[in-house]
């Protein structure tokens, strides 16, 4: 790492800690800080000739839009409003929500690029190994090492190494060349489902209406934009993104409570928001919620009934159509998430450990099998 690259790391960890330090201030201190971002990027956005709008999902982006909306900023909200559950496109019809359509249809991209599965970090990566090329050699070398070579200042042991227990089921396509022996599914995975079905026709929308958008992410959340929400702060205005996170120094404790002080129309899939005997808020029913069948952010499902559980009891056609058509239980399967039906509410999510090592040697044993056979 040379000077430069040093003196940027320095000053993007001293902008972790200070954004660090606003996750743990009290609740009505971080509402104050949301409405003073949100206008300032607001009037920001004025003096550059642009206009706003709320990009729409589920229960954090339509409290974003009705808390935008009481402190006085009246910007329209947009949403691909038919990947969402039912009772959201409700709330979405209620609130007057403009809807668009996707790029492409679910199974279109599916059947094209591969399932969305477990979070978009790990799917990129597990596609890159699966779609190998010159360009991205190194990668892929860092993704099953975590060396990053010269690219990436020669540091081992790096975030780029996919976790061990993914490797197992997804590194295979790597055995020959990193002499390691691990698995490889007969999927494909990747993380272009969002970006069809909802990023681009969003994106497309806001071109053809000069406007940017309000984004109802929290960097409590986790995933791939964690690092840059504390980095760049709730307003970013860069050469090629412009976008503002009111809420980005929230907790899911903030944001439902803030649901609550605002009255917010909580669709029915979350349920209703209750406090437990800790007095932490909670939903009832889902937590997250995204496209009616999304396997992204499945890992942090530990009970059940989890997500697509709820999808069987609301609509079990739907259900059988994702799972035994277009193929969704074979992959859960692949990975050891428990989707069958029946089970008891409160079983585990996950089959556990010791019966995924068991089922890893058994699957190890049958590729061996079928070579011997060739």
């Amino acid at each position: 790492m040379n000077v430069i690259e040093r003196m940027q790391s320095i000053e993007a960890d001293k902008k972790i800690a200070y954004f660090k330090v606003k996750q743990q201030l009290p609740y009505d201190f971080k509402v104050a800080y949301a409405e003073v971002r949100a206008w300032k990027f607001y009037r920001e956005c004025a003096k550059r000739d642009l206009n706003c709008h709320v990009s729409v999902g589920g229960l954090d982006s339509i409290t974003l839009y009705l808390f935008l909306k009481s402190i006085g900023i009246n910007v329209p909200a947009v949403s691909v409003s038919g990947l969402e559950d039912k009772s959201i496109q409700k709330v979405h019809r209620q609130l007057g929500i403009i809807r668009l359509k996707p790029l492409k249809s679910k199974v279109d991209v599916i059947k094209e690029f591969g399932f969305p599965i477990l979070s978009k970090e790990i799917a990129n990566k597990i596609n890159l190994l699966q779609r190998p090329s010159d360009d991205n050699r190194t990668v892929r070398h860092a993704i099953i090492t975590g060396e990053t070579g010269d690219y990436g200042g020669n540091r081992s042991n790096s975030r780029m190494k996919l976790s061990q227990k993914w490797l197992e089921l997804f590194g295979g396509y790597e055995n020959e060349n990193e002499n390691v022996n691990y698995l490889q599914p007969d999927f494909m995975v990747s993380d272009k489902c969002c970006y069809y079905l909802k990023e681009k026709p969003c994106d497309d929308w806001a071109k053809e209406n000069n406007s940017v958008p309000y984004l109802g992410l929290m960097a409590s959340e986790g995933g791939r934009r964690q690092k840059s929400l504390m980095i760049n702060g709730c307003n970013y205005f860069g050469a090629s993104t412009i976008r503002s996170a009111p809420f980005a120094i929230f907790s899911r404790q903030d944001l439902l409570r803030l649901a609550i002080d605002l009255n917010v129309p909580v669709p029915e899939i979350y349920g209703t928001i209750e406090q437990d005997s800790n007095g932490n808020l909670y939903t009832t029913k889902a937590q997250r919620t995204g496209c009616s069948m999304c396997g992204f952010g499945i890992q942090m499902e530990k009970f059940r009934p989890h997500r697509f559980d709820l999808l069987y009891r609301n609509n079990p056609d739907e259900w059988n159509f994702w799972m035994n058509q277009v193929g969704f239980g074979e992959v859960f399967d692949w990975i050891g998430f428990l989707w069958r039906q029946p089970f008891m509410d409160g079983d585990k999510a996950w089959i556990s450990k010791k019966e995924m090592n068991s089922i890893i040697e058994s699957r190890h044993s049958n590729q061996l099998s079928f070579f011997d056979d060739v």
